[in-house]
C-alpha cells in the first residue's frame, strides 16, 4: 500500500535553482538509504555543488523539480543525446512515487524532442527505480571517484513504439 502524500507541483527548473538542486543532491547522497560506504559517499558529494562549474553541469539540461508544502524534494534532469544525468530525491521522499513522477515528465520531453530511447549511469540504489520503470541494463562498470570505487551500471530505455 503506498504512503499518502501531500500534493506536489512539478516545474521546470532555472539557474535560479542550481543551489537547491545542490542541496537536494548532497542530502540524498549524504543522507539517504545507500548501498555505499560512508566514505564513498563523502568522495562522490564531499561538499554541496556550487559556483560556475556546478552551473556549467546543469547548464543546456532540462531540468524537472518536484515541490511538495512549499520545499524541492527531487529533481531528474535530461541532457543531451536522451542521457538522464542526474536523479535525486531527498530522503524523506523516496519510496513515496516522486521518481516514477519526476521520470514521467523527463519521458514525456525526451519523446517530444524526438530521443528514441534515454540512458542513464544509475547508483546501485537508482538501478531498482530505473528497472521498474523499463530500463534494462547494457553495462555493468566499476567508476573511481577521488580515491573510491563505485559501482554502478549503465541502462537504457527505448522510447520507440511499434
Amino acid at each position: 500500500m503506498s504512503r499518502m502524500h501531500p500534493p506536489r507541483r512539478f516545474r521546470r527548473a532555472t539557474a535560479d535553482d542550481n543551489d537547491v538542486l545542490a542541496d537536494i543532491m548532497f542530502d540524498a547522497v549524504r543522507n539517504g538509504e545507500s548501498r555505499y560506504t560512508e566514505q564513498q559517499r563523502a568522495a562522490w558529494v564531499p561538499s554541496r555543488r556550487a559556483g560556475p562549474e556546478w552551473a556549467a553541469r546543469l547548464q543546456g539540461q532540462e531540468i524537472v523539480v518536484a515541490e511538495q508544502d512549499g520545499k524541492a524534494v527531487g529533481f531528474v534532469s535530461l541532457a543531451k543525446g536522451g542521457y538522464v544525468a542526474f536523479a535525486y530525491i531527498r530522503p524523506e521522499a523516496q519510496h513515496t512515487g516522486l521518481f516514477r513522477q519526476l521520470l514521467t515528465h523527463v519521458v514525456e520531453r525526451a519523446i517530444e524532442k524526438g530521443e528514441p530511447l534515454l540512458w542513464t549511469h544509475a547508483s546501485l540504489m537508482a538501478e531498482p527505480a530505473f528497472a521498474k520503470l523499463g530500463f534494462t541494463v547494457r553495462k555493468r562498470e566499476r567508476v573511481q571517484i577521488g580515491d573510491q570505487d563505485f559501482d554502478r551500471c549503465e541502462m537504457e530505455k527505448s522510447l520507440v513504439t511499434g
